[in-house]
């Protein structure tokens, strides 16, 4: 029988394949990124892709896919899209710097096979290293739900922290713009990096802004087809729900107020990225928080290919 505990464990049950030179003919490769040296604060991150892998085989799938009887909808089958697992990119111990070029070049090798990385970290240092590997690409717009804005320029010396990626980003020239989603509670941001934040031209929708407007106003600045590369910080939601991370922030998103807004930008943008950091299994034994972002990945990448098949117009 295939059950969820037997067998080799990989992202949702789905074919395996660690030669990056043979993904072609793969629209989506899962590449974990397993660093936490980034870290400010807790680590356990570099546990996340390992824990969100097993956490998935749960929601392991065939080729005749996932009915949602919500929408009545078959989601992921084989005829809208072919999902592997293309394992992790090389850590370096005790070196952030080595290691984070290494998950550039990983992405890189996953772009040039024309295949969509999506990618589980790990902490959210990962992230100026997944984007920079676009460099070559055309034009990116990044999504950046998380709890905090993620823009100091430095500290103590240190400017590729997990609480960087999105001043890193900033400095990029393929990457357009910026637009975060959910911030929330104080310390989210110094005033000082909140108004580097401002100057930059980030748009910034407060959570408790999003939960009165809704996923589509808070979407509506970006027009349709916008090229985006969405980068998930678990510390978005409540940690009720997702206790798992090294910085925890009360009153975060539930589960259906995070998949309404996955489900508005994948619905209406060209999704070519994704990453899912700070999932930190050794702060939750009951492992929800590993669950949930496996159940939100699968989510997203339903609808996304839904839609690019045209089934979901």
């Amino acid at each position: 029988m295939n059950l969820p505990f037997v067998g080799l464990v990989s992202f949702a049950g789905q074919p395996a394949q660690e030669d990056w030179s043979q993904l072609r003919g793969a629209d989506v490769a899962i590449l974990g990124v397993p660093i936490d040296t980034a870290s400010s604060y807790r680590v356990g991150t570099r546990f996340g892709p390992r824990a969100i892998r097993e956490a998935s085989m749960f929601h392991s799938f065939g080729p005749e896919g996932v009915f949602d009887f919500e929408d009545e909808v078959t989601y992921l089958s084989a005829n809208e899209v072919r999902i592997v697992d293309a394992g992790d990119s090389d850590v370096i111990y005790a070196d952030t710097k080595r290691s984070l070029a290494n998950a550039t070049e990983a992405v890189r090798a996953l772009l040039d096979q024309g295949t969509l990385p999506y990618i589980l970290g790990g902490d959210h240092a990962i992230t100026m290293a997944t984007v920079a590997a676009y460099s070559d690409e055309p034009p990116l717009y990044i999504l950046h739900i998380d709890a905090h804005f993620d823009f100091i320029d430095e500290r103590n010396g240190i400017s590729w922290g997990h609480s960087s990626p999105m001043r890193r980003a900033s400095e990029m020239s393929h990457v357009t713009g910026i637009t975060t989603l959910a911030p929330h509670n104080m310390a989210s941001v110094s005033r000082k990096d909140y108004e580097a934040a401002k100057a930059y031209g980030t748009h910034v929708v407060p959570l408790r802004r999003l939960r009165q407007q809704g996923a589509a106003a808070s979407l509506a600045h970006l027009p349709d087809g916008q090229r985006v590369y969405v980068s998930i910080d678990i510390d978005a939601f409540d940690p009720s729900i997702a206790p798992g991370t090294a910085t925890i922030s009360h009153g975060g998103l539930s589960y259906y107020e995070g998949k309404d807004i996955l489900r508005e930008i994948a619905s209406r943008f060209d999704v070519i990225g994704v990453d899912f950091v700070e999932v930190s299994p050794p702060y939750d034994p009951s492992g929800i928080t590993s669950l949930l972002a496996a159940r939100l990945t699968l989510d997203v990448l339903g609808v996304m290919y839904h839609e690019k098949t045209g089934k979901g117009s």
